[in-house]
Parts: structure tokens; C-alpha cells; sequence
């Protein structure tokens, strides 16, 4: 009898040995299922966030280009239009491997679409700066002939007065704006200020036959909407008079038309405003002209 009891003790042990074995069992599987399921929704929302990053840097890229801009460019606002329709799409969408691959696909195709229409916007940039220079050389054609009629006219005076009044160098053409200067040394003009490097200024020598040839200088100032000196800002004097200057603009003259390039950069960031931009020959101012950056 006592043999009896002992077996049935032994098996109720065993029994519930198994239970306790499963319970536990059990409790480690569900705690292994509850931390997978944490871990995937932390990498899917990271690489959602991931593609929402690359999102919105595209999106930068082309309000740039669009800011650049001064004639709208519909392509480009259109494919900024779909861009912020997706992010506005991923904002919403569930956290899923179909959902996230689906999105990747949508971003690699608009990358493709921005790098054509970056290519074509930047061509168009280009064919407009020839444009440009090609009427600076019309202007210069034009001030040719305007310098030709004025010394007909001037020949009714006393020759001495001829020779020291217009045996100076004249600038024609003179235009002056922002540019971006990227590290292959690709200059890119813009009109804002916070994308501005440099200031780029050109402008023209005219021929003036009365003036020898030979080494010869002009001086640059460019003056921030505060009227601060931009560039090294030194001092020349010229018997009372005394220049700041932001640079020395200095070339061979050969007795003929001569295209002039030079940079002026601040020594800190560029501010929103209007610039003005002269060249002195000496004292005497020869050329003025003023543009703004936003």
C-alpha cells in the first residue's frame, strides 16, 4: 500500500516537472517573439527615416535650383511637386517591408529624373551666359563708336585739351553678381546670399589710341549694403583724395579692346542687400554699376 502511494507521488512529481518545463519554455519562446518584433520595428523605422532623409536632401537640391532661377523652370516645380507628395505618403505609411521597398523604388526613380533635369537646367545656365556675353560684345561695338563720334566732336577744341583729357582709360560694360564656386572650379552665378562665395565683376578696357601701351591698372571697390569696403580694403592717395580699394585690377594694354575678370570675397558671409561696384582710374571714377543678393 505504502509502495502504492510512493508511485503515485513520483508520477504526480514528474507531471508537474513537465508542466513547470513547458510554462518556462513557453514564457522564453513568447519573450524571444515579443524582443524579434521590437528589433524589426526599430530597423524599419529607421530605414524609413533613412529614406525620408534622402527625400528631403533631394528636395533641397531643387528648391536650390529653383531659387537660382529667375525664369520658372515648370519641370522643376513639378518634380519638387512629386517629391513632397511621397515624403507626405511615407509620413502616414505603415512600417513594413513591401511598404518600405515600394517607397526605396519611387526614390531611386525621381533620383534619376533630378539628374537629368539638373544636367539640362545647368546647359540652359550656360547657353544664357553666352547669350549675355554676346550682347556685353555688342555694347562694347556700340561704346567703340559712341568714343568715335565724341572725339569728331572734340576735335573743335584746343588740341592740348584733346590730349590731356582723353588720353585716359575708359571701361565699358561693367556687370558684377554672386557666383557658387564648386570644387572642380565650376563657377555658377546666383543671386543669393547665403550661396554666394565669391563676387565676380567683368568688365571692358576700351581701345583708346591715345593711350600708350604697356602695363596699367585700375583700381576695384565694391561696397556691401552697410557701404563696408569688401576685399583687402587698403588706402591710395591721390594728392587730397584718398581711395579705399577692395582690389588692384592690374593688366598688359595693347591698344585695343581688353575683357577684364577679377573675385572679390568678404571675410565672413555675404549679406542680403544691394552692391555697389566702382573702377577708378586713379581718382576719377570711370565705371559704376549695382546688383543685389537676397
Amino acid at each position: 500500500m505504502e509502495s502504492s502511494n510512493s508511485n503515485k507521488n513520483t508520477g504526480l512529481k514528474i507531471a508537474l516537472g513537465i508542466l513547470l518545463a513547458l510554462f518556462i519554455g513557453t514564457g522564453f519562446y513568447t519573450s524571444k517573439l515579443y524582443n524579434d518584433k521590437k528589433k524589426n520595428e526599430a530597423e524599419l523605422t529607421k530605414e524609413k527615416q533613412l529614406v525620408m532623409t534622402d527625400l528631403s536632401n533631394m528636395a533641397k537640391q531643387y528648391d536650390i535650383a529653383i531659387g537660382e532661377n529667375r525664369v520658372a523652370n515648370e519641370d522643376l516645380a513639378e518634380a519638387r511637386g512629386r517629391i513632397q507628395n511621397l515624403m507626405d505618403s511615407l509620413k502616414i505609411s505603415q512600417n513594413s517591408v513591401n511598404s518600405l521597398m515600394s517607397f526605396r523604388k519611387k526614390y531611386l526613380s525621381l533620383q534619376e529624373e533630378m539628374n537629368v533635369l539638373l544636367t539640362e537646367n545647368d546647359k540652359l545656365r550656360i547657353e544664357n551666359s553666352l547669350l549675355a556675353t554676346s550682347l556685353d560684345s555688342t555694347n562694347v561695338r556700340l561704346a567703340e563708336r559712341t568714343m568715335f563720334t565724341d572725339s569728331l566732336l572734340v576735335q573743335n577744341t584746343e588740341l592740348a585739351t584733346v590730349v590731356e583729357n582723353a588720353a585716359v582709360l575708359q571701361t565699358v560694360g561693367l556687370k558684377a553678381f554672386g557666383v557658387i564656386e564648386r570644387s572642380s572650379g565650376k563657377l555658377i552665378p546666383t543671386e543669393r546670399a547665403r550661396r554666394s562665395d565669391k563676387i565676380r565683376l567683368c568688365y571692358t578696357v576700351a581701345k583708346n589710341t591715345l593711350v600708350g601701351a604697356g602695363d596699367k591698372e585700375l583700381y576695384v571697390q565694391v561696397l556691401d549694403p552697410s557701404d563696408n569696403v569688401l576685399g583687402a580694403n587698403e588706402q591710395i592717395q591721390f594728392g587730397e583724395t584718398v581711395l579705399n580699394y577692395s582690389l588692384v585690377s592690374k593688366f598688359n594694354y595693347e591698344n585695343r579692346n581688353l575683357n577684364i575678370c577679377e573675385f572679390v570675397a568678404p571675410k565672413g558671409e555675404f549679406s542680403k542687400g544691394r552692391y555697389v561696384v566702382n573702377i577708378f582710374n586713379k581718382k576719377e571714377l570711370v565705371s559704376t554699376t549695382e546688383f543685389t543678393l537676397e
